[in-house]
């Protein structure tokens, strides 16, 4: 039972590779569920430029949550700055997914000896998006997310969390010119 005990633990609290581990499990769940949204929208007709982001936005914040209590565990980080933060590496990341999934899937669409086995557009795109996942998750999004996004930046967290305050100042103010003009 105590081995159990300290198995669980290291699993849960462990850094290094029990970091990475943990990591990965995020970004699998978080990356299952892009994929099965954009795959599903191309399936359906949706251009693989809209369906490709849209998937993203829902993987990114699934990731984020999940990276936040449980991979990296930030509660020492202004959640206003890890929100920030994430959302710059986060339109990094739907850049490189989108414009790589993209390139790819049309290069794999030209390899006639795919259409030739039977391949269909709507696979070589899930080919693609698979692959770039997984290289943008590993070199990208894990890299940033825990040297940049989940620990604190003195030099910059400051100002993060001034523009999301004076966002929150802006819009609730906006709101309400436009509730009194009616």
């Amino acid at each position: 039972m105590k081995l159990l005990k300290r198995i669980k633990d290291k699993f849960l609290y462990g850094g290094g590779v029990m970091m990475f581990i943990r990591s990965s499990l995020a970004a699998q769940v978080a990356s299952w569920i892009d994929m099965g949204t954009s795959i599903g929208l191309v399936a359906a007709g949706i251009s693989q430029w809209i369906a490709t982001p849209i998937g993203a936005v829902v993987g990114g914040i699934i990731n984020c949550c999940i990276n936040y209590k449980f991979t990296f565990r930030a509660s020492g980080c202004s959640v206003k700055a890890v929100a920030v933060k994430y959302l710059m590496i986060w339109l990094g990341s739907v850049f490189f997914n989108t414009v790589g999934t993209s390139l790819l899937a049309d290069a794999l669409d030209n390899w006639h000896i795919l259409e030739a086995i039977g391949v269909t557009s709507v696979g070589s795109f899930a080919a693609a998006r698979i692959i770039v996942s997984l290289v943008v998750s590993l070199a990208w999004n894990f890299v940033m997310q825990k040297y940049f996004v989940y620990r604190s930046r003195p030099g910059f967290d400051p100002y993060a969390d001034r523009l999301v305050d004076g966002l929150l100042w802006i819009v609730p103010r906006e709101m309400n010119k436009t509730n009194e003009t009616k």
